[in-house]
């Protein structure tokens, strides 16, 4: 069986299709993917071994760059129209992706329209598929796979199904043992406080470990140079590919971060993490696979699910909800559940 997976962006959403893939192995043996994604995250296609063909998507690009569309259109409707495919599966469920769907040659599934997030798209497929929204995102999309390819939902635990020979090796040297932690995040109302971060490299100095701090902007570049600033164990690390940070991420003794796609990527490479949450709710979204550990704010409006903090009380820190994270909990937290425990 040949499918065609549509399944574009964002970083943590197209981590979450992995575990369906691996499903679909073990359910249909033989099984291959075409998998059309985002070009940030090309990558991440090719980790798994069920995945024979990569089919980068510009949207982001085009937007800033609208002259490019035209040659980049046409060649991506030559590799969508030059294979039929045994099924088109849209696990993204937006109008654009759906739209691709329509281009590409097979029989088309998605979700029906009370289960996606935009529900025109269900009018473009062949088949509509219910999945009940009250689920964690890695469910949905294991039971969208199942219901399309044929076989019972699985109920067995989360398979990342990557192949750690083909991320290749940590093109970042580090010597001795190290943590990384994840700062970067898009909302406001998700960022831990920065004093709370620099306590927590503290911390995780006094056990003699190195602490790595990436970036995928040039705000999150400021922030961690100030974080390193005048610390000989902590680096903030330059601009990584998502294969480089993954390595880095597998040999790691230990993962803090917030609420972040990259916690996704810690999870879906099986690296220890503590992954904290105050504004966003772990039930639906948070970080699935072994040695994952969640520190949950208790606060009288958290989760509040807003971008940006809206609380105007007297608060130890911003966001306030945070105080009742402390950088304590989170390293007592990593060390006796996670760093060094197998």
């Amino acid at each position: 069986m040949k499918v065609l997976l549509i399944k574009t962006s964002s970083l943590g959403d197209v981590l979450h299709t992995l575990p369906a893939l691996t499903d679909a192995c073990k359910a249909r043996p033989g099984i291959r993917f075409d998998w059309v994604v985002e070009e940030s995250l090309v990558d991440i296609p090719g980790w798994h071994p069920a995945v024979d063909r990569t089919i980068a998507l510009a949207n982001r690009r085009w937007r800033r760059q609208p002259w490019a569309i035209l040659g980049g259109g046409r060649r991506l409707w030559r590799e969508l129209r030059g294979t039929r495919y045994d099924v088109v599966l849209d696990a993204q469920g937006l109008i654009k992706s759906a739209v691709l769907s329509v281009i590409a040659r097979g029989s088309r599934y998605g979700l029906a329209r009370n289960s996606v997030r935009e529900p025109l798209a269900a009018s473009l497929y062949h088949h509509r598929i219910m999945i009940d929204r009250d689920r964690h995102a890695i469910d949905r999309v294991r039971q969208l796979f199942a219901a399309a390819l044929g076989y019972p939902a699985p109920e067995s635990d989360v398979d990342y199904g990557i192949s750690h020979d083909r991320l290749g090796p940590a093109s970042y040297p580090v010597s001795g043992n190290y943590v990384l932690f994840m700062h970067g995040t898009a909302w406001p109302s998700k960022h831990w406080p920065e004093p709370y971060w620099r306590e927590l490299i503290r911390l995780a100095n006094g056990d003699d470990l190195m602490v790595l701090l990436p970036s995928g902007s040039a705000t999150e570049k400021a922030r961690a140079e100030r974080l390193a600033a005048d610390n000989s164990l902590a680096q903030a690390l330059p601009a990584l590919n998502l294969s480089a940070l993954a390595s880095l991420l597998a040999g790691a003794a230990g993962v803090v971060a917030v609420d972040t796609g990259l916690g996704h990527l810690a999870a879906a490479v099986a690296a220890p993490c503590v992954s904290i949450y105050g504004a966003t709710d772990p039930r639906l979204t948070g970080t699935r696979a072994p040695r994952q550990h969640h520190l949950v704010a208790e606060f009288p409006c958290a989760p509040c699910l807003r971008r940006r903090c809206s609380y105007s009380g007297a608060a130890a820190v911003t966001p306030a909800c945070y105080a009742s994270v402390p950088p304590a909990e989170v390293w007592g937290t990593l060390q006796a559940n996670l760093i060094n425990h197998e």
